[in-house]
């Protein structure tokens, strides 16, 4: 490993998938309503990375609410085995060349996706 940042890209799953994605990655915990396993063209489906169903619905991707969000979310990550193994998992794919993670919220600057990037791409927290 050239130990260069990593190149990780964030995409709404109802987008086009494109080359330059890499291997895709979504970070959900609940499949995509109303899209096809076919149509979501995903490499792998990490449902261990995402927050807990309490945290995602106390968030309610409500922005006023993404900075405390980020500290459970981070904190979830650090906490549960099973999160800290698929953040690795992450980390590797990223490592490997370019990583798109994959997320269902309308919201493109308040959602899990965007910690996740930031974690990755700064080496985490």
């Amino acid at each position: 490993m050239s130990g260069a940042r990593p190149i990780v890209h964030l995409k709404r799953i109802y987008e086009e998938p494109q080359e330059s994605d890499g291997t895709r990655v979504l970070v959900e915990r609940l499949w995509p309503r109303g899209l096809s396993r076919e149509r979501a063209h995903i490499d792998l489906w990490l449902k261990d990375v995402a927050p807990s169903d309490e945290l995602r619905r106390w968030f309610a991707h409500d922005p006023q609410k993404f900075t405390e969000f980020r500290r459970r979310y981070e904190q979830e990550l650090r906490q549960h085995e099973a999160a800290r193994a698929a953040l690795e998992q992450l980390r590797e794919l990223a490592a490997r060349g370019p990583l798109t993670l994959l997320y269902s919220a309308r919201d493109n600057e308040h959602n899990n996706a965007v910690v996740l990037r930031d974690l990755l791409e700064g080496g985490g927290r």
